[in-house]
């Protein structure tokens, strides 16, 4: 259900003072630290951020695709990495369990995990296997009322700090594809599961990724998300739809933020005699930014609001992240340049923010896969209508 109107803006009122006050001024320090302070990880389970997607009944704001959008907006005007602390609690790490997990498993899993309490890492991507979902190499044997889990994950999010692992593996050899991989829920510490050292990374200091290694990792047979072997394909791709809208709203946040510093800067900054704001090419420069942040946010408003309505929203997903994250890279690009040689100081933070920037095209689905989705719908729409299906 949605919120009223009068909370839900005081929520995100609320949402943007924390972002201002707490936020943005530690943002330099997270970067330097390459950690988010236990005090400002405190304040953020206490305003709720943890639990934003995850249902009322089980400690959670319960809001829907929109709303959630909007808070991102608010929340996307910080560095990344903020973002990153709760971002598998909201979508990847607990959307498995919500979705497609038995009573017994939500009971257990989406209090601590709205709460904070627990951390959930979303266990998908292997060295091999990334853009490719469906072909999982990771196993998970049948032994008894137990599961045996061997192969490795990488560049898994949160995983240093996890204390929930959504795990994809194959659970039948002899059906290749989607058809033989199911989803499991693993707790840290489980025997034989371990993580890599964290990655040193090109942005996005202070949201740590690694490997995690599962060597006959045991589990009871009822980690296995929803009871039922050979789902998990269909689970990694409902989790990844909303995933990817959470995405192009932070994208579209983070541009407006830089749109912001851009002109405060060019306002300021004069040569030849005025602000270097007054100059038409860089006037070119803020309003192709204006417009293209504009259409990213209408695109992922009216597809959450469409995917709240219980339409499949798959393809306009893959279209809002892709352009979203295409544009905010853009922004970020011309927001170095309007700095001029500031914009390559780290003091000014446009450099971070360039840096930190770049992932969003990556994770989630690159670019190119975004397109390939796209594109094969538009080719199976074109032959229905051809009459040729």
């Amino acid at each position: 259900m949605a919120l009223d109107q009068e909370t839900r803006a005081q929520l995100i009122a609320a949402i943007r003072r924390f972002v201002k006050e707490r936020l943005m001024p530690n943002e330099a320090r997270v970067a330097q630290e390459d950690a988010i302070p236990q005090e400002i990880l405190t304040e953020m389970r206490e305003l709720g951020l943890f639990g934003i997607s995850i249902g009322e009944e089980y400690g959670g704001l319960g809001l829907n695709m929109e709303e959630e959008a909007l808070l991102m907006f608010e929340l996307g005007r910080a560095a990344p990495a903020f973002r990153s602390a709760f971002a598998t609690n909201v979508g990847i790490g607990s959307q498995g369990i919500a979705l497609d997990g038995t009573e017994e498993q939500k009971a257990r899993y989406l209090p601590r995990l709205a709460s904070g309490e627990l951390i959930g890492s979303f266990a998908l991507t292997e060295p091999d296997v990334g853009s490719d979902a469906a072909s999982v190499r990771a196993t998970a044997r049948r032994e008894g009322d137990h599961y045996l889990l061997n192969g490795t994950k990488r560049f898994i999010t949160n995983a240093p700090q996890a204390g929930l692992f959504t795990v994809m593996a194959r659970t039948d050899p002899q059906r290749p594809g989607a058809a033989g991989v199911s989803a499991f829920a693993v707790e840290a510490g489980a025997p034989g599961l371990t993580t890599g050292t964290p990655e040193r990374k090109m942005g996005q200091q202070g949201a740590h990724i690694c490997d995690v290694i599962f060597e006959d990792c045991r589990v009871p047979a009822e980690a296995l998300i929803g009871g039922v072997e050979g789902r998990g394909f269909k689970t990694a791709m409902k989790v990844l739809d909303k995933g990817r809208l959470h995405i192009a709203a932070s994208c579209v946040g983070l541009a407006e933020r830089m749109i912001d510093d851009m002109l405060a800067y060019a306002v300021e900054r004069r040569q030849f005699g005025r602000p270097i704001a007054e100059f038409q090419l860089l006037q070119a420069m803020f309003a192709d930014s204006r417009a293209e942040a504009l259409a990213a946010r209408a695109m992922v408003l009216e597809t959450s609001r469409r995917r709240d309505a219980g339409e499949d929203v798959g393809v306009e997903a893959a279209c809002a992240k892709m352009f979203a994250s295409e544009m905010v890279g853009r922004v970020a690009d011309r927001n170095v340049q309007v700095h001029g040689g500031a914009g390559y100081i780290r003091e000014y933070r446009a450099e971070q923010l360039f840096r930190d920037a770049r992932l969003f095209r990556i994770y989630e689905g690159t670019t190119q896969i975004q397109q390939v989705i796209i594109a094969k719908a538009m080719v199976v729409e074109a032959r229905e209508r051809a009459g040729l299906l």
